[in-house]
């Protein structure tokens, strides 16, 4: 698979880059024709801080008190609240950094020690891979357990454009790739055809099949 790897830089910056794999995947959610590789936006502190400033500048009008991490994007959040810290509206304001826990019933829930980083909270959720909107509905879940308050979306890529009226600001969208497609898995017209599926993918990476 890695011999077809393709990089696509971000067009603002052109230290900012996903790898692209074409071929059939299958996410918890759907079937895709794309797997993304996102690491080093997510381990490399260089471009997880480019990527942050970039990101961080679409929401130069919002107040944050607490971004909630989703799918390995820590560093890069890290790096996003030090930015909206130190510009913008949240200028010299702390923001409060955490991720939560997933139950035996995959459920996100946070213990009682983190609960009050949410409650009554202004909530930037940040997510890597935004494809069908499902893990940012079940962040919303989890808010509206905790009484929390998502005023922002964050994501490294996003093939759709917004979440319960909220626009999601991403580094990528689908159309900086040749042809994303996003399929539920029971209409994926390459199934249809007996194309076999690649790798399950999620955001930790890929398996091979």
């Amino acid at each position: 698979m890695e011999d077809r790897m393709q990089t696509i830089n971000s067009k603002k910056n052109t230290h900012i880059s996903i790898g692209i794999i074409p071929g059939h995947y299958a996410t918890n959610h759907s079937h895709v024709n794309y797997y993304l590789d996102m690491t080093s936006i997510k381990t490399s502190m260089k471009m997880a801080r480019d990527a942050a400033h970039d990101l961080g500048a679409e929401f130069y009008n919002v107040y944050i008190d607490t971004v909630i991490c989703l799918e390995g994007t820590e560093m890069l959040g890290a790096f996003l609240a030090e930015y909206l810290s130190g510009n913008g509206i949240n200028l010299g304001k702390d923001i409060n950094l955490i991720t939560p826990e997933m139950n035996a019933v995959n459920q996100m829930i946070f213990r009682d020690n983190t609960q009050k980083k949410i409650w009554g909270k202004r909530v930037l959720i940040l997510v890597s891979s935004a494809s069908t909107g499902q893990t940012i509905n079940r962040a919303i879940d989890c808010l509206q357990y905790y009484s929390g308050e998502m005023v922002a979306i964050g994501a490294i890529f996003s093939a759709i454009e917004a979440v319960n009226g909220i626009e999601i600001k991403a580094l990528f969208k689908e159309t900086d790739l040749p042809r994303y497609d996003n399929y539920p898995s029971d209409e994926c017209p390459l199934c249809k055809k007996g194309i076999k599926v690649d790798a399950l993918i999620n955001s930790f990476g890929y398996s091979k099949l």
